[in-house]
């Protein structure tokens, strides 16, 4: 027999309920009853005086194999001295382009958190960028999924601690413009180091482009008064010359 409309759409609220429920629900204890830190809120990059123990360890450059090392300190070289120029290259903002996993993590942009028992996820502002971390399921393969973005994110709280697994980042994202395979992987410890500041432990791994795990540490200071804003790249007035420089159009007044 076929569904009435009504039938249809109590059919629709139901399912769009019970996904709310699991969603906005409290995260669930972990096995030994504890029950994980929320989360939920604003938050901005956090950096205080030298020597505050909520400053994370220094980041470190990546550790390339020697010939994509090479080639990463000439690109380096020659996007400080174009800087230096007044003639900055081309970036994935001039074309409007989000950041992606990981560098959406780096700031400066606020951004912000809603943690549920299902799921967390985590909104920039800038470009309204969105990645979804899933709890209680297992980890997909490269096979499974589309290259993109954000990948794949599946995460568990381990004690006071969520650990985040995440693959399939599309080879465009460059984290810190190094290179990565399509294997790569991305391991997340995020873990409130005081009630208000919260720590992202991300360790990459790629052996077909690293010589190690590299790993960058950065520190977020909650927000509590602060809502997150609309950030839409709109009449982007950005563009990229034959040269590759980033240029801005200046309309001219009527």
């Amino acid at each position: 027999m076929r569904a009435t409309k009504a039938t249809r759409r109590a059919l629709a609220g139901a399912a769009i309920a019970a996904f709310l429920t699991g969603m906005l629900a409290p995260a669930a204890a972990d096995a030994q009853g504890r029950s994980p830190p929320d989360l939920t809120g604003s938050w901005e990059r956090h950096r205080a005086p030298p020597g505050d123990p909520t400053n994370p360890p220094p980041e470190a450059s990546p550790p390339l194999k020697p010939a994509l090392l090479a080639e990463w300190q000439v690109r380096r070289a020659a996007a400080q001295a174009a800087d230096a120029r007044g003639e900055p290259i081309a970036t994935g903002y001039t074309h409007c382009l989000p950041d992606g996993v990981p560098s959406m993590m780096s700031g400066p942009f606020p951004f912000e958190i809603l943690q549920g028992a299902t799921q967390l996820n985590i909104t920039q502002e800038a470009y309204n960028q969105t990645r979804r971390i899933y709890f209680g399921r297992p980890q997909v393969t490269l096979d499974d999924i589309e290259l993109g973005f954000y990948g794949h994110s599946v995460g568990e709280w381990q004690g006071d601690t969520l650990v985040v697994d995440t693959i399939g980042i599309k080879d465009y994202i460059r984290f810190r413009d190094a290179p990565h395979s399509p294997d790569m992987r991305i391991t997340e410890r995020f873990r409130l180091v005081t009630p208000d500041v919260l720590w992202d432990e991300i360790t990459i791994e790629d052996p077909e482009v690293l010589e190690k795990p590299w790993t960058v540490t950065f520190a977020y200071r909650r927000m509590p008064d602060y809502s997150i804003l609309e950030y839409v790249c709109e009449d982007n007035r950005e563009y990229a010359d034959e040269n590759g420089i980033g240029r801005l159009r200046v309309t001219k007044p009527e």
